[in-house]
Protein backbone atom coordinates (compact mmCIF):
# COMPACT_ATOMS: atom_id res chain seq x y z
CA UNK A 1 0.00 0.00 0.00
CA UNK A 2 1.31 3.45 -0.92
CA UNK A 3 2.26 5.52 2.13
CA UNK A 4 0.58 8.87 2.75
CA UNK A 5 2.86 11.78 1.70
CA UNK A 6 4.86 13.24 4.59
CA UNK A 7 3.28 16.68 4.33
CA UNK A 8 -0.22 15.28 4.61
CA UNK A 9 0.72 13.29 7.71
CA UNK A 10 2.19 16.42 9.30
CA UNK A 11 -0.95 18.36 8.48
CA UNK A 12 -3.15 15.61 9.90
CA UNK A 13 -1.15 15.43 13.14
CA UNK A 14 -1.27 19.20 13.63
CA UNK A 15 -4.99 19.29 12.90
CA UNK A 16 -5.72 16.50 15.40
CA UNK A 17 -3.71 18.19 18.16
CA UNK A 18 -5.20 21.60 17.40
CA UNK A 19 -8.80 20.38 17.44
CA UNK A 20 -8.13 18.42 20.63
CA UNK A 21 -6.80 21.52 22.35
CA UNK A 22 -9.75 23.64 21.24
CA UNK A 23 -12.39 21.10 22.26
CA UNK A 24 -10.74 20.29 25.57
CA UNK A 25 -10.36 23.97 26.39
CA UNK A 26 -14.03 24.56 25.63
CA UNK A 27 -15.15 21.66 27.81
CA UNK A 28 -12.94 22.79 30.69
CA UNK A 29 -14.17 26.38 30.60
CA UNK A 30 -17.80 25.22 30.61
CA UNK A 31 -17.28 23.01 33.64
CA UNK A 32 -15.47 25.75 35.54
CA UNK A 33 -18.30 28.22 34.85
CA UNK A 34 -20.92 25.69 35.90
CA UNK A 35 -18.94 24.89 39.05
CA UNK A 36 -19.04 28.58 40.00
CA UNK A 37 -22.84 28.50 39.77
CA UNK A 38 -23.03 25.25 41.72
CA UNK A 39 -21.03 26.80 44.56
CA UNK A 40 -23.81 29.37 44.90
CA UNK A 41 -26.33 26.60 45.40
CA UNK A 42 -27.68 26.54 41.84
CA UNK A 43 -28.98 23.09 40.93
CA UNK A 44 -27.76 21.99 37.49
CA UNK A 45 -29.02 18.68 36.19
CA UNK A 46 -26.83 16.36 34.15
CA UNK A 47 -28.98 17.05 31.10
CA UNK A 48 -28.45 20.83 31.44
CA UNK A 49 -24.75 20.32 32.03
CA UNK A 50 -24.42 18.26 28.84
CA UNK A 51 -26.57 20.70 26.85
CA UNK A 52 -24.49 23.67 28.04
CA UNK A 53 -21.26 21.89 27.20
CA UNK A 54 -22.50 21.13 23.69
CA UNK A 55 -23.77 24.69 23.28
CA UNK A 56 -20.36 26.07 24.17
CA UNK A 57 -18.71 23.70 21.73
CA UNK A 58 -20.76 25.39 19.02
CA UNK A 59 -20.61 29.02 20.17
CA UNK A 60 -17.46 29.34 22.28
CA UNK A 61 -15.16 27.02 20.32
CA UNK A 62 -14.96 29.15 17.13
CA UNK A 63 -13.87 32.21 19.09
CA UNK A 64 -11.56 30.20 21.30
CA UNK A 65 -10.10 28.63 18.15
CA UNK A 66 -8.99 32.09 17.01
CA UNK A 67 -7.38 32.77 20.39
CA UNK A 68 -5.78 29.37 20.72
CA UNK A 69 -4.70 28.52 17.20
CA UNK A 70 -2.26 31.28 16.31
CA UNK A 71 -0.12 30.84 19.40
CA UNK A 72 -0.36 27.06 19.25
CA UNK A 73 0.72 26.85 15.62
CA UNK A 74 3.63 29.22 16.12
CA UNK A 75 4.73 27.56 19.35
CA UNK A 76 4.65 24.07 17.86
CA UNK A 77 6.61 25.14 14.82
CA UNK A 78 9.25 26.57 17.13
CA UNK A 79 9.21 23.52 19.42
CA UNK A 80 9.59 20.97 16.61
CA UNK A 81 12.25 23.06 14.89
CA UNK A 82 14.34 23.39 18.06
CA UNK A 83 13.95 19.70 18.81
CA UNK A 84 15.03 18.69 15.31
CA UNK A 85 17.80 21.17 14.58
CA UNK A 86 19.23 21.98 18.01
CA UNK A 87 18.46 19.00 20.22
CA UNK A 88 18.78 16.27 17.57
CA UNK A 89 15.19 15.14 17.92
CA UNK A 90 15.22 14.97 21.72
CA UNK A 91 12.97 16.62 24.32
CA UNK A 92 10.05 16.95 21.93
CA UNK A 93 7.72 15.59 24.61
CA UNK A 94 8.75 18.44 26.91
CA UNK A 95 9.13 21.26 24.40
CA UNK A 96 5.80 20.93 22.61
CA UNK A 97 3.54 21.08 25.70
CA UNK A 98 5.70 23.68 27.45
CA UNK A 99 5.69 26.10 24.53
CA UNK A 100 1.97 25.49 23.95
CA UNK A 101 1.30 26.53 27.55
CA UNK A 102 3.51 29.59 27.22
CA UNK A 103 1.78 30.56 23.96
CA UNK A 104 -1.71 30.35 25.43
CA UNK A 105 -0.66 32.24 28.56
CA UNK A 106 0.83 35.01 26.39
CA UNK A 107 -2.27 35.10 24.18
CA UNK A 108 -4.61 35.46 27.14
CA UNK A 109 -2.41 38.16 28.66
CA UNK A 110 -2.32 40.14 25.40
CA UNK A 111 -6.06 39.80 24.80
CA UNK A 112 -6.92 40.83 28.36
CA UNK A 113 -4.64 43.85 28.02
CA UNK A 114 -6.30 45.17 24.88
CA UNK A 115 -9.88 44.01 25.46
CA UNK A 116 -12.24 46.48 27.22
CA UNK A 117 -13.08 43.90 29.90
CA UNK A 118 -10.55 42.70 32.52
CA UNK A 119 -10.73 38.96 31.68
CA UNK A 120 -12.09 37.78 28.34
CA UNK A 121 -12.35 34.05 29.01
CA UNK A 122 -14.38 33.84 32.20
CA UNK A 123 -12.93 30.49 33.26
CA UNK A 124 -9.50 32.10 33.65
CA UNK A 125 -10.66 34.59 36.31
CA UNK A 126 -9.28 32.28 39.02
CA UNK A 127 -5.87 30.68 39.35
CA UNK A 128 -7.39 27.21 39.20
CA UNK A 129 -9.32 28.04 36.03
CA UNK A 130 -6.27 29.56 34.37
CA UNK A 131 -4.13 26.54 35.21
CA UNK A 132 -6.82 24.19 33.90
CA UNK A 133 -7.06 26.06 30.60
CA UNK A 134 -3.27 26.12 30.25
CA UNK A 135 -3.22 22.39 30.93
CA UNK A 136 -5.50 21.85 27.94
CA UNK A 137 -2.93 23.64 25.77
CA UNK A 138 -0.18 21.46 27.26
CA UNK A 139 -2.20 18.37 26.43
CA UNK A 140 -2.54 19.48 22.80
CA UNK A 141 1.21 20.05 22.57
CA UNK A 142 1.94 16.67 24.12
CA UNK A 143 -0.47 15.00 21.71
CA UNK A 144 1.29 16.57 18.73
CA UNK A 145 4.67 15.45 20.04
CA UNK A 146 3.42 11.88 20.42
CA UNK A 147 1.84 11.87 16.97
CA UNK A 148 5.00 13.12 15.33
CA UNK A 149 6.91 10.24 16.90
CA UNK A 150 10.65 9.84 16.57
CA UNK A 151 13.13 9.58 13.86
CA UNK A 152 11.51 11.39 10.94
CA UNK A 153 13.85 13.01 8.51
CA UNK A 154 15.30 16.48 8.62
CA UNK A 155 13.09 17.70 5.80
CA UNK A 156 10.14 17.02 8.06
CA UNK A 157 10.95 20.23 9.93
CA UNK A 158 10.30 22.34 6.88
CA UNK A 159 7.19 20.36 6.03
CA UNK A 160 5.95 20.70 9.61
CA UNK A 161 6.36 24.47 9.55
CA UNK A 162 4.74 24.81 6.14
CA UNK A 163 1.86 22.55 7.09
CA UNK A 164 1.25 24.36 10.36
CA UNK A 165 1.29 27.77 8.67
CA UNK A 166 -1.03 26.52 5.94
CA UNK A 167 -3.45 25.25 8.54
CA UNK A 168 -3.30 28.55 10.40
CA UNK A 169 -4.04 30.50 7.23
CA UNK A 170 -7.31 28.60 6.90
CA UNK A 171 -8.70 29.59 10.32
CA UNK A 172 -11.15 32.46 9.91
CA UNK A 173 -14.18 33.80 11.81
CA UNK A 174 -17.26 35.59 10.56
CA UNK A 175 -19.67 37.55 12.73
CA UNK A 176 -23.10 38.49 11.34
CA UNK A 177 -24.32 42.05 11.79
CA UNK A 178 -27.37 42.50 13.99
CA UNK A 179 -30.58 43.49 12.21
CA UNK A 180 -31.53 47.14 12.34
CA UNK A 181 -34.49 48.08 14.52
CA UNK A 182 -37.39 49.75 12.81
CA UNK A 183 -38.07 53.42 13.52
CA UNK A 184 -41.62 54.76 13.62
CA UNK A 185 -42.81 58.30 13.16
CA UNK A 186 -41.77 60.58 16.02
CA UNK A 187 -42.91 64.09 16.88
CA UNK A 188 -40.98 66.65 14.89
CA UNK A 189 -37.99 67.80 16.90
CA UNK A 190 -34.86 69.88 16.56
CA UNK A 191 -31.42 69.11 18.00
CA UNK A 192 -29.56 72.03 19.51
CA UNK A 193 -25.89 71.55 20.40
CA UNK A 194 -25.36 73.63 23.53
CA UNK A 195 -21.85 72.62 24.55
CA UNK A 196 -18.93 70.93 22.81
CA UNK A 197 -15.49 69.81 23.88
CA UNK A 198 -16.56 67.82 26.93
CA UNK A 199 -14.22 64.90 27.65
CA UNK A 200 -16.37 61.78 28.08
CA UNK A 201 -19.22 63.52 29.89
CA UNK A 202 -21.13 61.11 32.13
CA UNK A 203 -23.95 62.86 33.96
CA UNK A 204 -26.10 65.99 33.87
CA UNK A 205 -27.98 67.67 36.73
CA UNK A 206 -30.09 70.82 36.88
CA UNK A 207 -29.72 73.65 39.38
CA UNK A 208 -32.09 76.52 40.12
CA UNK A 209 -32.32 79.37 37.59
CA UNK A 210 -31.60 76.95 34.73
CA UNK A 211 -27.95 76.33 35.51
CA UNK A 212 -26.54 72.83 34.97
CA UNK A 213 -23.79 70.59 36.25
CA UNK A 214 -21.92 68.12 34.02
CA UNK A 215 -19.46 65.47 35.16
CA UNK A 216 -16.61 64.26 32.97
CA UNK A 217 -15.36 60.74 33.55
CA UNK A 218 -11.67 61.78 33.93
CA UNK A 219 -12.70 63.63 37.12
CA UNK A 220 -13.94 67.12 36.25
CA UNK A 221 -17.20 68.85 37.23
CA UNK A 222 -18.45 71.79 35.16
CA UNK A 223 -20.97 74.51 35.93
CA UNK A 224 -22.96 75.62 32.89
CA UNK A 225 -25.43 78.45 32.43
CA UNK A 226 -29.00 78.00 31.17
CA UNK A 227 -27.76 78.21 27.57
CA UNK A 228 -25.24 75.44 28.14
CA UNK A 229 -22.19 77.69 28.11
CA UNK A 230 -19.44 76.68 30.49
CA UNK A 231 -19.05 79.05 33.43
CA UNK A 232 -16.54 77.35 35.74
CA UNK A 233 -14.70 74.12 36.34
CA UNK A 234 -15.70 73.27 39.88
CA UNK A 235 -12.73 72.87 42.20
CA UNK A 236 -12.53 70.46 45.12
CA UNK A 237 -13.80 67.32 43.38
CA UNK A 238 -12.71 64.20 45.32
CA UNK A 239 -9.71 62.31 43.98
CA UNK A 240 -10.97 59.98 41.26
CA UNK A 241 -9.52 56.73 39.95
CA UNK A 242 -9.87 57.25 36.18
CA UNK A 243 -9.03 54.26 34.00
CA UNK A 244 -11.10 52.25 31.53
CA UNK A 245 -14.70 52.53 32.75
CA UNK A 246 -13.61 54.06 36.05
CA UNK A 247 -13.89 57.75 36.81
CA UNK A 248 -16.32 60.41 37.98
CA UNK A 249 -19.90 59.27 37.45
CA UNK A 250 -23.16 60.82 38.63
CA UNK A 251 -23.97 64.14 40.26
CA UNK A 252 -27.17 64.46 42.30
CA UNK A 253 -28.59 67.68 43.69
CA UNK A 254 -30.46 67.75 47.00
CA UNK A 255 -34.25 67.79 46.49
CA UNK A 256 -34.72 70.22 49.38
CA UNK A 257 -35.50 73.73 48.18
CA UNK A 258 -33.20 75.26 50.76
CA UNK A 259 -30.33 72.83 50.08
CA UNK A 260 -29.76 73.00 46.33
CA UNK A 261 -26.12 73.70 47.08
CA UNK A 262 -25.77 70.21 48.59
CA UNK A 263 -24.38 67.79 46.00
CA UNK A 264 -23.71 64.06 45.94
CA UNK A 265 -21.05 62.60 43.64
CA UNK A 266 -20.46 58.95 42.75
CA UNK A 267 -17.03 57.97 41.48
CA UNK A 268 -14.37 55.27 41.36
CA UNK A 269 -11.76 55.53 44.09
CA UNK A 270 -8.58 53.59 44.82
CA UNK A 271 -6.19 52.11 42.29
CA UNK A 272 -6.21 49.41 39.65
CA UNK A 273 -5.32 46.64 42.08
CA UNK A 274 -7.92 47.63 44.69
CA UNK A 275 -10.76 50.04 43.94
CA UNK A 276 -14.35 50.80 44.86
CA UNK A 277 -17.43 52.75 43.85
CA UNK A 278 -17.52 55.67 46.27
CA UNK A 279 -20.06 58.33 47.20
CA UNK A 280 -19.23 61.79 48.51
CA UNK A 281 -21.33 64.75 49.57
CA UNK A 282 -20.29 68.38 49.38
CA UNK A 283 -21.53 71.94 49.14
CA UNK A 284 -21.27 74.05 46.00
CA UNK A 285 -20.01 77.46 47.00
CA UNK A 286 -18.70 80.14 44.58
CA UNK A 287 -17.41 77.73 41.94
CA UNK A 288 -15.85 75.26 44.35
CA UNK A 289 -16.87 72.33 46.51
CA UNK A 290 -16.58 72.67 50.25
CA UNK A 291 -17.26 70.32 53.15
CA UNK A 292 -16.34 67.41 50.85
CA UNK A 293 -16.83 64.11 52.65
CA UNK A 294 -16.74 60.52 51.48
CA UNK A 295 -19.82 58.92 53.00
CA UNK A 296 -19.88 55.46 51.40
CA UNK A 297 -17.65 53.02 49.55
CA UNK A 298 -18.31 49.51 48.34
CA UNK A 299 -16.81 46.47 49.99
CA UNK A 300 -14.90 44.40 49.21
CA UNK A 301 -12.34 46.12 47.02
CA UNK A 302 -11.99 44.78 43.50
CA UNK A 303 -9.28 44.65 40.86
CA UNK A 304 -9.73 46.00 37.34
CA UNK A 305 -11.44 49.04 35.86
CA UNK A 306 -14.89 47.81 34.85
CA UNK A 307 -18.50 47.67 36.05
CA UNK A 308 -19.04 50.32 38.70
CA UNK A 309 -22.69 51.23 38.23
CA UNK A 310 -22.71 54.73 39.68
CA UNK A 311 -26.23 56.09 39.02
CA UNK A 312 -27.99 58.00 41.78
CA UNK A 313 -31.65 58.81 42.44
CA UNK A 314 -33.79 60.15 45.25
CA UNK A 315 -36.62 58.19 46.80
CA UNK A 316 -39.68 60.00 48.10
CA UNK A 317 -38.66 59.56 51.74
CA UNK A 318 -35.41 61.47 51.28
CA UNK A 319 -33.13 58.42 51.07
CA UNK A 320 -31.09 57.85 47.95
CA UNK A 321 -30.32 54.88 45.74
CA UNK A 322 -26.87 54.15 44.34
CA UNK A 323 -26.43 51.51 41.65
CA UNK A 324 -23.37 49.26 41.72
CA UNK A 325 -21.69 46.98 39.23
CA UNK A 326 -20.39 43.45 39.71
CA UNK A 327 -16.77 44.34 38.93
CA UNK A 328 -16.90 42.09 35.81
CA UNK A 329 -14.52 39.42 37.13
CA UNK A 330 -16.55 39.08 40.32
CA UNK A 331 -19.98 38.32 38.92
CA UNK A 332 -20.81 35.66 41.52
CA UNK A 333 -20.58 38.39 44.16
CA UNK A 334 -23.88 39.76 42.84
CA UNK A 335 -25.54 36.87 44.74
CA UNK A 336 -23.55 37.43 47.93
CA UNK A 337 -25.25 39.54 50.59
CA UNK A 338 -21.89 40.08 52.28
CA UNK A 339 -20.70 42.00 49.21
CA UNK A 340 -21.95 45.27 47.74
CA UNK A 341 -20.89 44.23 44.25
CA UNK A 342 -23.79 43.74 41.84
CA UNK A 343 -26.41 45.40 44.06
CA UNK A 344 -28.42 48.56 44.58
CA UNK A 345 -27.88 50.25 47.92
CA UNK A 346 -30.25 52.61 49.76
CA UNK A 347 -28.61 55.22 51.95
CA UNK A 348 -29.39 58.11 54.22
CA UNK A 349 -27.82 61.42 53.29
CA UNK A 350 -24.94 60.72 55.70
CA UNK A 351 -24.13 57.44 53.92
CA UNK A 352 -25.58 55.16 56.57
CA UNK A 353 -27.99 52.36 55.75
CA UNK A 354 -31.67 53.24 55.76
CA UNK A 355 -33.09 51.66 58.91
CA UNK A 356 -35.85 49.76 57.08
CA UNK A 357 -33.65 48.27 54.33
CA UNK A 358 -34.62 44.67 53.56
CA UNK A 359 -31.46 43.02 54.93
CA UNK A 360 -30.62 45.43 57.72
CA UNK A 361 -31.29 42.87 60.44
CA UNK A 362 -29.44 39.96 58.82
CA UNK A 363 -26.09 39.24 60.43
CA UNK A 364 -24.30 38.10 57.27
CA UNK A 365 -25.58 40.86 54.99
CA UNK A 366 -24.50 44.39 54.15
CA UNK A 367 -27.23 46.58 55.67
CA UNK A 368 -27.10 49.08 52.80
CA UNK A 369 -28.25 46.53 50.17
CA UNK A 370 -31.66 47.20 48.61
CA UNK A 371 -31.65 44.60 45.81
CA UNK A 372 -29.18 42.05 44.43
CA UNK A 373 -28.41 40.06 41.29
CA UNK A 374 -27.36 42.98 39.08
CA UNK A 375 -24.57 43.10 36.51
CA UNK A 376 -23.90 46.79 35.82
CA UNK A 377 -26.79 49.18 36.46
CA UNK A 378 -26.30 52.52 34.68
CA UNK A 379 -29.88 53.71 34.28
CA UNK A 380 -32.13 54.58 37.21
CA UNK A 381 -35.36 56.57 37.56
CA UNK A 382 -37.95 56.96 40.30
CA UNK A 383 -41.44 57.64 38.98
CA UNK A 384 -43.82 60.09 40.62
CA UNK A 385 -45.73 57.20 42.20
CA UNK A 386 -42.54 55.83 43.76
CA UNK A 387 -41.85 53.00 41.32
CA UNK A 388 -38.13 52.38 40.86
CA UNK A 389 -37.08 51.43 37.35
CA UNK A 390 -33.51 50.46 36.48
CA UNK A 391 -31.70 48.98 33.53
CA UNK A 392 -28.45 47.09 33.40
CA UNK A 393 -25.91 45.89 30.88
CA UNK A 394 -25.86 42.27 29.85
CA UNK A 395 -22.76 40.88 28.13
CA UNK A 396 -23.57 39.78 24.55
CA UNK A 397 -27.28 40.43 24.89
CA UNK A 398 -29.37 40.24 27.99
CA UNK A 399 -29.58 44.00 28.65
CA UNK A 400 -32.53 44.40 31.01
CA UNK A 401 -35.09 46.91 32.23
CA UNK A 402 -36.30 45.95 35.70
CA UNK A 403 -38.94 47.16 38.12
CA UNK A 404 -37.03 47.24 41.41
CA UNK A 405 -38.54 45.92 44.62
CA UNK A 406 -36.73 45.98 47.99
CA UNK A 407 -35.05 42.68 48.74
CA UNK A 408 -35.60 41.23 45.27
CA UNK A 409 -33.04 39.18 43.33
CA UNK A 410 -32.64 40.09 39.64
CA UNK A 411 -30.82 36.94 38.68
CA UNK A 412 -27.32 37.80 37.56
CA UNK A 413 -25.38 35.58 36.93
CA UNK A 414 -27.79 32.71 37.65
CA UNK A 415 -30.37 33.69 35.04
CA UNK A 416 -29.77 35.75 31.90
CA UNK A 417 -30.38 35.59 28.17
CA UNK A 418 -26.94 37.06 27.54
CA UNK A 419 -23.80 35.19 26.55
CA UNK A 420 -20.22 35.90 27.53
CA UNK A 421 -18.25 37.96 25.02
CA UNK A 422 -16.61 34.71 23.90
CA UNK A 423 -20.00 33.19 23.04
CA UNK A 424 -19.95 30.89 26.08
CA UNK A 425 -23.01 30.41 28.23
CA UNK A 426 -22.89 32.39 31.46
CA UNK A 427 -25.56 30.05 32.84
CA UNK A 428 -27.89 27.35 31.54
CA UNK A 429 -30.88 29.35 32.81
CA UNK A 430 -32.76 32.26 31.30
CA UNK A 431 -35.03 32.23 34.36
CA UNK A 432 -34.63 30.65 37.77
CA UNK A 433 -36.84 30.26 40.87
CA UNK A 434 -36.45 33.13 43.30
CA UNK A 435 -35.25 35.63 40.69
CA UNK A 436 -37.19 38.41 38.99
CA UNK A 437 -37.85 38.43 35.25
CA UNK A 438 -37.09 41.72 33.44
CA UNK A 439 -39.78 43.96 32.00
CA UNK A 440 -37.78 44.08 28.77
CA UNK A 441 -34.51 42.63 27.53
CA UNK A 442 -32.37 43.42 24.52
CA UNK A 443 -30.50 40.80 22.54
CA UNK A 444 -28.23 41.74 20.86
CA UNK A 445 -27.05 44.26 23.40
CA UNK A 446 -27.70 47.97 22.95
CA UNK A 447 -25.34 48.85 25.85
CA UNK A 448 -27.87 51.00 27.74
CA UNK A 449 -26.62 54.13 29.48
CA UNK A 450 -28.52 57.04 31.01
CA UNK A 451 -32.31 56.91 31.27
CA UNK A 452 -35.15 59.32 31.92
CA UNK A 453 -38.89 58.93 32.42
CA UNK A 454 -40.23 61.78 30.33
CA UNK A 455 -42.75 63.97 32.17
CA UNK A 456 -42.35 67.25 30.32
CA UNK A 457 -44.87 69.32 28.36
CA UNK A 458 -42.97 69.97 25.13
CA UNK A 459 -43.65 66.47 23.76
CA UNK A 460 -47.08 65.33 25.01
CA UNK A 461 -46.94 62.16 22.90
CA UNK A 462 -43.87 61.03 24.81
CA UNK A 463 -45.15 61.66 28.32
CA UNK A 464 -44.73 58.60 30.54
CA UNK A 465 -42.20 56.97 28.18
CA UNK A 466 -38.71 55.86 29.09
CA UNK A 467 -35.82 57.18 27.05
CA UNK A 468 -32.75 54.94 27.22
CA UNK A 469 -29.38 55.96 25.82
CA UNK A 470 -27.62 53.37 23.67
CA UNK A 471 -23.85 53.33 23.48
CA UNK A 472 -23.73 50.64 20.80
CA UNK A 473 -26.52 51.82 18.51
CA UNK A 474 -25.64 55.53 18.82
CA UNK A 475 -29.22 56.52 19.53
CA UNK A 476 -31.88 56.72 22.23
CA UNK A 477 -34.47 53.94 22.55
CA UNK A 478 -38.02 55.03 23.38
CA UNK A 479 -39.74 52.48 25.60
CA UNK A 480 -43.41 52.47 26.57
CA UNK A 481 -44.71 51.09 29.87
CA UNK A 482 -48.02 49.51 30.77
CA UNK A 483 -50.10 51.39 33.30
CA UNK A 484 -48.96 49.09 36.10
CA UNK A 485 -45.36 49.02 34.79
CA UNK A 486 -45.34 45.23 34.60
CA UNK A 487 -44.48 45.18 30.89
CA UNK A 488 -42.36 47.37 28.64
CA UNK A 489 -42.03 47.67 24.87
CA UNK A 490 -39.16 49.04 22.83
CA UNK A 491 -40.90 51.28 20.29
CA UNK A 492 -38.28 53.16 18.30
CA UNK A 493 -34.79 54.57 18.07
CA UNK A 494 -34.35 58.35 18.12
CA UNK A 495 -31.65 60.95 17.54
CA UNK A 496 -29.46 58.58 15.54
CA UNK A 497 -28.55 61.45 13.24
CA UNK A 498 -26.08 62.55 15.90
CA UNK A 499 -24.08 59.39 15.15
CA UNK A 500 -22.74 59.50 18.70
CA UNK A 501 -22.66 57.21 21.72
CA UNK A 502 -25.33 58.51 24.10
CA UNK A 503 -24.13 58.50 27.71
CA UNK A 504 -26.89 60.33 29.57
CA UNK A 505 -30.52 61.28 28.93
CA UNK A 506 -32.42 63.76 31.12
CA UNK A 507 -35.74 65.58 31.14
CA UNK A 508 -35.06 69.25 31.73
CA UNK A 509 -37.17 71.57 33.85
CA UNK A 510 -38.15 73.30 30.59
CA UNK A 511 -39.62 70.05 29.21
CA UNK A 512 -36.80 69.51 26.71
CA UNK A 513 -34.83 66.27 26.45
CA UNK A 514 -31.11 66.67 27.16
CA UNK A 515 -28.42 64.32 25.88
CA UNK A 516 -24.73 63.85 26.65
CA UNK A 517 -22.62 62.20 23.96
CA UNK A 518 -19.74 60.00 25.07
CA UNK A 519 -16.51 60.84 23.27
CA UNK A 520 -13.28 62.79 23.85
CA UNK A 521 -15.14 65.70 22.22
CA UNK A 522 -18.51 65.13 23.84
CA UNK A 523 -21.54 67.36 23.47
CA UNK A 524 -24.51 68.55 25.48
CA UNK A 525 -27.52 68.45 23.15
CA UNK A 526 -31.04 69.77 23.78
CA UNK A 527 -34.02 68.24 21.99
CA UNK A 528 -36.93 70.64 21.44
CA UNK A 529 -39.95 70.64 19.11
CA UNK A 530 -39.22 71.63 15.55
CA UNK A 531 -40.07 75.20 14.68
CA UNK A 532 -43.48 75.57 13.03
Amino acid sequence: MQRRPLWSRVLLHVAIALVAGILLGSIIQTQINLAALARMGVEISLARRIATTLWDLVTFSPIYALLFSVGFLISQTVALTISRLVLHGRYRLALCPLLAIVALFATLHIVNHFAPMPTLVAATRTTFGLVAMLASAGFAGLLLALLRGRGHRHRGTHLTGAAIMALGAGIVGLAPSPPALAQVDAPAYRLEVLTEGLEHPWSLAFLPEGRMLVTERPGRLWLLDAQGQRLDEIEGVPEVFASGQAGLFDVLVSPQDDQHDRLFLSYACGELAANHTCLARARLDDGALSEVEEIFRTHPAKRGAAHYGGRLAWLGDGTLLLTLGDGFDYREQAQNLESHLGSLVRLNTDGSAAQDNPFVNEVDARPEIYSIGHRNVQGLVVAGDGRVIAHEHGPRGGDEINLISPGANYGWPIATTGLDYTGARVTPFTEYPGTEAPLLEWTPSIAPSGMTLYDGDLFPAWRGNLFVGSLVDHEVRRVTLDADATRAKDVEGLFGELEERIRDVRTGPDGAVYLLTDSPDGQLVRVVPASP
